[in-house]
């Protein structure tokens, strides 16, 4: 029984000894442990990649691929220039996509600027954007426009979608005329 108490006692010493000699955690220690990595930077360069792969589908009148970078559900929200108020779900907006492109039986010229975009290294941005669209209707009258564009962008398996679009364009307060050239 001694020989066991003296084992038991050799080992509870070892164990001391050990756990004295490994350092300590300190809370930053462990809050650096915790923190995951910060991908603000490479959130916002795909982000901008995204939108500029957007601009060419707009340019190619690529339905599928247009709405490829928005949520697939009911869940998408889009208040957009033209009527209805309000689109939700991308069904509705898909529609909304073919019968703007219907409108231009040649090609279209598109383009963005100014695109600034927000993320923190989480699962949701934010973008604000001035857009251009210019082309030759179906009735032969050009159409030249510029918008203001908001996007909200949930990160869903790892990819960025739209999941809120908001388009606008000034309006004239006096006249109640749109400002469709939207210059600074």
């Amino acid at each position: 029984m001694k020989n066991l108490t003296l084992l038991i006692a050799g080992l509870l010493m070892t164990l001391a000894v050990v756990g004295c000699t490994q350092p300590a955690a300190t809370t930053e220690t462990k809050a650096a442990e915790a923190k995951p990595a910060d991908t603000t930077a490479k959130d916002v360069a795909d982000i901008k990649a995204m939108e500029d792969r957007f601009t060419k589908a707009v340019a190619t009148k690529d339905v599928n691929a247009i709405m490829a970078f928005y949520v697939p559900d009911e869940s998408l929200f889009v208040f957009d220039v033209v009527p209805p108020r309000q689109y939700v779900g991308a069904a509705a907006y898909r529609k909304d996509w073919d019968d703007l492109l219907m409108m231009f039986p040649g090609p279209i010229d598109v383009g963005m600027t100014d695109l600034d975009v927000t993320a923190g290294g989480g699962d949701v941005a934010f973008s604000h954007s001035i857009q251009h669209l210019a082309g030759t209707m179906k009735d032969g009258k050009k159409m030249d426009m510029t918008v203001r564009v908001t996007d909200g962008y949930k990160k869903i398996n790892g990819q960025w979608l739209i999941s809120h679009e908001h388009v606008s364009v000034p309006v004239d307060v006096l006249t109640g005329r749109a400002d469709l050239t939207s210059k600074p």
